[in-house]
C-alpha cells in the first residue's frame, strides 16, 4: 500500500497573482495534483504546472456539479494514494470557504493536512475599489457576514444586532439578496442614506465598482447586471471610495489587451500591461525551440553577435551542456541588437561591447561597420534564429566582412485550436514578424477564415513588424524604441489620447 500523502489547503487570493502567497506560489510548483474552484484566477491557474493533474470541481451559486462531500472523498482519495494535494480556493479557505469541512475527513482517516491562508476578498475587494474597511473617524468594528443560505434555508442574519454595532458589514455571496439585506437593514433603524458598495471580481482587471446608498443599492446591482463574485459593503466608509479609488486610476483600467508574445513562464509585456491595469489575454501564436545538436566554432571568431535573447540563451545554455567555461569567451567581443538583448547577455556574466542606436538587424550591422566595431580582418559569428532577417547578412557581404551566419533556435508556430475575436480588443500586441504571421496563421486554422483585420489596432515593437502588419489590414501603432518597455508607454500613451 503506497505511503499517505499529504493535502494542502491553499487559499489562491481574490484574483490579482501577485496577491498570491510565496508559500503559495511554492506548493502549487510542487504539486501533484491541484483540485480547485471557480474564482481562482487564470494567471494563478497558469502557474499550475504541466505534470500535475488538474481536478476542477467549481461551483456557482445554486449549482454544485460536484457535491462538497464528493470533493472530500476526492481529497482523500488522492493523499491516500500517497501524492502531494493542493486543493486551491479562491479568497482563504477558512472565511466562508467551507475550508473545515473538507478537513474532517481527512483527519478522521490521520491524513496530514497543512493550511494555507489567503487574502480575503471582503477586505482586498474594498481595497482596490478605494475603500479603507475601518477608519477611526467613521466606524471601530468590521464584520463580515454570509448572505448566502443553505439550499432550502431562509436568510437568517441579526439585522438589529448588525445595526446597533455601527461598524463596516460586508456581506459575500450576497448579490441575488442584497434586496433582503437592504431591506433588513433599514427595517431595523439604520439610515436610508446608509453608503453602500458593491464590488464585482475584486482585484481583477475587470473590477467593477458601484457606490449608492442603502434605499438603491438593490436598483444600481439590478441596473448593472452585478455577477458573483461580488462583495456588498454598507457603512460610512463607503464615502472614501472616490478619494481613495487608485485601482479604477490606474491608466490602463478597462482596456482588453491580445498579447501574441511567445509563451514563456512569464512574459513581460502581459505582467507589465496587467499591472497597469489592462485585461490581458497571453495568445501566444509561435514558440522557440533550441536546435540541438550544434556544435558553433569559437576558437577562430573574435566577433559574437545576438539578435535576440532566445539567441543568447541557447548558446549559453550549450556551453553549460558541453561542460564548457565562459572563460573561452574571454577574448572575444559582442554586439547585440537592443538593450533587452544586452541584459540577457549582461546576466551571463558578459558585457555587451556594441549596441546600435536603432534595435533593428540591418542598423546593427550598418553600425558596426561604420564605427569600424568590425572590419576586413573581424570573424563574426552570428548565434540566432534558423530563419533570420537577411538585412544584415547583406550589410557585411557589401562591406567584405567575414560572417558564419549560425542558427542556435528555430521558431514554430503554435496551433491555437481557439480563435479569437480581434473587435473584441482594444489592441492587439505583436512583438516579431513571426508573431504577426503566426497570429493571422492561426485565426484562419482555427476556423476564423479568412479574416478581416481591418481597422483592428495592432501595437507593434518595430516598423518591420509593423510593415508586415499593415500587410494583413491592421491599423498599426509602433513603438519609439524596440523594446517592451517603449511599448508598454506608447499603448499608455495611445490610451490617454482616446
Amino acid at each position: 500500500m503506497a505511503e499517505k500523502g499529504i493535502v494542502y489547503l491553499v487559499g489562491a487570493g481574490p484574483g490579482d497573482p501577485e496577491l498570491l502567497t510565496l508559500k503559495a506560489a511554492r506548493l502549487i510548483a510542487e504539486a501533484d495534483v491541484v483540485v480547485f474552484d471557480r474564482l481562482v484566477g487564470e494567471k494563478i491557474m497558469d502557474m499550475i504546472p504541466e505534470s500535475a493533474q488538474r481536478i476542477d470541481v467549481g461551483k456557482n451559486v445554486g449549482d454544485h456539479p460536484v457535491p462538497q462531500s464528493e470533493i472530500n472523498k476526492i481529497l482523500l482519495r488522492e493523499a491516500l494514494e500517497g501524492k502531494k494535494v493542493v486543493r486551491l480556493k479562491g479568497g482563504d479557505p477558512f472565511v466562508f470557504g467551507r475550508g473545515g469541512e473538507e478537513l474532517e475527513l481527512l483527519a478522521e482517516n490521520n491524513v496530514e493536512f497543512q493550511v494555507v491562508p489567503g487574502i480575503t476578498s471582503s477586505i482586498s475587494a474594498p481595497a482596490y475599489g478605494g475603500i479603507p474597511v475601518t477608519h477611526r473617524d467613521f466606524c471601530s468594528s468590521l464584520h463580515i457576514i454570509t448572505g448566502h443560505a443553505k439550499a432550502g434555508a431562509e436568510l437568517t442574519i441579526d439585522f438589529e444586532a448588525l445595526v446597533r454595532l455601527k461598524g463596516t458589514l460586508i456581506f459575500m455571496m450576497s448579490v441575488g439578496t442584497v434586496g433582503m439585506i437592504a431591506k433588513g437593514l433599514i427595517a431595523a433603524g439604520m439610515e436610508k442614506d446608509m453608503p453602500c458598495a458593491i464590488i464585482e471580481n475584486g482585484t481583477r482587471p475587470e473590477q467593477r465598482k458601484f457606490v449608492a446608498d442603502l434605499e438603491t443599492i438593490e436598483k444600481v446591482a439590478s441596473e448593472n447586471q452585478v455577477k458573483s463574485p461580488a462583495v456588498i459593503m454598507v457603512g460610512k466608509v463607503c464615502s472614501l471610495s472616490d478619494s481613495f479609488d487608485w485601482f479604477g486610476k490606474l491608466p490602463l483600467k478597462g482596456k482588453r489587451i491580445l498579447v501574441t508574445q511567445p509563451e514563456k513562464k512569464a512574459s513581460r509585456l502581459d505582467e507589465g500591461l496587467r499591472r497597469l491595469g489592462a485585461y490581458t489575454r497571453l495568445y501566444p501564436t509561435i514558440r522557440t525551440e533550441y536546435i540541438r545538436p550544434i556544435n558553433p566554432q569559437l576558437e577562430d571568431k573574435n566577433v559574437l553577435v545576438f539578435t535576440s535573447v532566445e539567441g543568447v540563451n541557447s548558446f549559453f545554455d550549450w556551453l553549460k551542456e558541453t561542460g564548457q567555461d565562459t572563460e573561452i569567451l574571454s577574448t572575444k567581443r559582442f554586439a547585440c541588437v537592443g538593450p533587452t538583448t544586452a541584459g540577457a547577455l549582461e546576466e551571463r556574466g558578459i558585457k555587451c561591447d556594441f549596441m546600435p542606436r536603432e534595435y533593428y538587424g540591418k542598423d546593427l550591422g550598418e553600425e558596426m561597420v561604420s564605427t569600424g566595431f568590425v572590419g576586413r580582418t573581424s570573424k563574426v559569428l552570428l548565434l540566432r534564429a534558423d530563419i533570420g532577417s537577411e538585412d544584415i547578412l547583406s550589410v557585411f557581404e557589401k562591406a567584405g566582412i567575414w560572417y558564419e551566419d549560425y542558427p542556435v533556435y528555430e521558431t514554430k508556430y503554435i496551433e491555437q485550436t481557439e480563435p479569437v475575436r480581434p473587435e473584441d480588443w482594444d489592441c492587439i500586441t505583436f512583438t516579431s514578424k513571426s508573431c504577426v504571421e503566426g497570429f493571422v496563421r492561426t485565426q484562419s486554422k482555427a476556423g476564423a477564415g479568412e479574416a478581416d483585420f481591418a481597422g483592428i489596432k495592432a501595437v507593434c515593437i518595430g516598423e518591420k513588424t509593423a510593415e508586415i502588419a499593415r500587410g494583413y489590414g491592421f491599423e498599426t501603432i509602433v513603438s519609439q524604441e524596440a523594446t517592451i518597455e517603449k511599448m508598454v508607454e506608447k499603448i499608455i500613451e495611445e490610451a490617454r489620447n482616446e
